[in-house]
């Protein structure tokens, strides 16, 4: 079961305030939502619960874009698939709040109480029993990790340290946005071993390599996950297939009240009839009018959807889009064996130095359609993903570090696999956060949503999408009068005045 807020210090950002719903109108308000990722939905949702008619127009057959799932058919049995695994970590507050929608009690997730990370030399971290409160949790991870030591920590550059324990957002991005993640990290003599295991593994979830991460990502994502929150390191994961435990569910949500999706449709592009009126044009023939417009879309998505939308916003806009830029491929690959994998191994393994391998997870061990499967078969269903991919690299080396890590699987025979490579994730770049196209636009009542776009709080990945959803459908309802919905960040600053003090004086003494 979901765990609830426990950290008193989150922070609440309250929505503008107005009428209670859109039925105090003359007349009642249509948007369109363009894509049903995170983003999309956290925005339906928002707008639906105010009284606004909402469509929502996907270009996929499902919901949930990058955390989408489906059933697939092979042989006369079904198998469950989704675009790969996802940890929903308990200060992913937004995103949360979006789920109770559906289950206030947040069962369709439950814990994994550890994800241990694992190098070429087969040392091994992990966050199991790790303190909650920071900075006690990452000192505890730092010194218990066979990477690093005591002598590693007094070689740190406090100075060059400085950021990291006085993170404040936005400001953090005009700080470090102009360094590359594997420069920052190198300037603070942070020990490489430790480099490799820890920073590069949650690097890498941002789909890049740390030398093409911008080392802002990187100074939030740290105070996010360790010095920003007291909710602790280990994460949740769905129960389910991610379209049986979460969308399907939500899409009754937002159907109940009046929301229409068009699935399997491409909108082409946006056109203005006025101030407030748009015309969404779709590659099926059909024109919808809007008052209100969310583009939710992935960067390609975004980038083309702008590129035939011309009277849209002002040069400038179309500069900021045109200049986003997509991760390097990933590869997920889903197979079900017809042998188990042995009974210790956990369900989620990050990995360093097993290229192209990132990760493995052992879906049997939480996920219940392959638990069924597993049990059915006596086998198991093993994921394994790749980020950054060399398109050089062949997928079978994925497999052949599967063996090498898990030996049993290697004399395991393949009852069905499947392998989806896609290259939809957004990059950021070092010096591209001040160009980075924001919620708001030049174009009134015009707003957009993802988890590319500038958000100046501490979230990311998943739960950027989310907030980002919120406030956009916020920004809209305001536009009418109507009260938006409250959000939920960590502190969007150090919580230890003894660390921004420390890094103060150091930023100080550097001047």
């Amino acid at each position: 079961m979901g765990a609830p807020m426990t950290d008193r210090r989150r922070q609440k950002h309250r929505a503008p305030q107005g009428l209670a719903d859109a039925h105090a109108l003359s007349t009642r308000p249509r948007a369109v939502v363009v894509g049903a990722g995170i983003a999309g939905l956290a925005a339906a949702c928002a707008l639906a619960e105010r009284g606004i008619a909402v469509d929502v127009v996907e270009l996929e057959d499902y919901l949930g874009g990058r955390v989408g799932g489906w059933t697939e058919h092979h042989a006369g049995a079904d198998f469950a698939m989704n675009r790969g695994f996802h940890a929903f970590f308990r200060q992913y507050y937004n995103l949360r709040d979006l789920l109770r929608r559906i289950d206030p009690q947040l069962r369709m997730l439950t814990p994994v109480d550890d994800y241990p990370l694992i190098d070429r030399a087969g040392r091994r971290d992990s966050f199991r029993g790790l303190p909650r409160t920071p900075p006690l949790n990452a000192l505890m991870f730092a010194l218990r990790s066979p990477t690093f030591t005591l002598n590693d920590l007094a070689r740190i550059d406090a100075r060059a340290a400085a950021p990291l324990a006085a993170v404040s957002v936005p400001d953090i991005y005009h700080q470090l946005d102009h360094l590359d993640a594997e420069t920052f990290l190198k300037n603070i003599n942070f020990p490489e071993s430790a480099r490799h295991l820890a920073f590069e593994v949650f690097s890498r979830s941002f789909f890049a390599e740390p030398s093409q991460l911008s080392a802002g990502e990187l100074a939030t994502m740290f105070h996010i996950y360790f010095l920003g929150s007291s909710e602790g390191l280990i994460f949740d994961v769905a129960t389910a297939n991610f379209d049986v435990s979460l969308w399907d569910p939500l899409r009754d949500y937002l159907s109940d009240r009046g929301v229409h999706f068009r699935m399997g449709t491409r909108v082409r592009r946006v056109d203005t009839n006025g101030v407030s009126e748009f015309t969404v044009h779709t590659d099926t023939g059909d024109s919808i009018n809007a008052d209100a417009v969310v583009l939710a879309a992935d960067v390609n998505g975004l980038q083309a959807i702008a590129a035939q939308s011309t009277d849209l916003g002002n040069t400038l806009w179309h500069d900021h889009i045109r200049q986003l830029r997509s991760a390097p491929p990933f590869a997920v690959h889903r197979l079900w064996l017809d042998r188990p994998v042995a009974s210790d191994r956990p369900p989620f393994l990050g990995t360093s130095g097993h290229e192209p391998l990132d990760n493995i997870s052992v879906l049997n061990r939480y996920e219940s359609e392959a638990t069924s499967w597993a049990t059915e078969n006596r086998g198991s269903v093993v994921e394994l993903h790749s980020y950054a991919m060399n398109s050089s690299t062949p997928r079978e080396e994925s497999t052949r570090q599967l063996h090498k890590l898990y030996p049993e699987t290697a004399s395991a025979n393949i009852v069905y696999e499947r392998i989806l490579e896609r290259n939809d994730c957004p990059l950021f770049t070092p010096g591209t956060y001040a160009a980075r196209p924001r919620i708001v636009t030049p174009q009134p009542g015009l707003v957009l949503a993802g988890d590319g776009i500038r958000v100046d709080l501490p979230v990311a990945l998943m739960e950027r999408a989310a907030t980002s959803g919120w406030l956009a459908a916020n920004h809209v309802l305001a536009r009418w009068g109507i009260t938006g919905h409250d959000i939920h960040t960590v502190p969007t600053q150090g919580r230890s005045r003894l660390l921004r003090a420390l890094a103060l004086r150091q930023g100080s003494a550097r001047c």
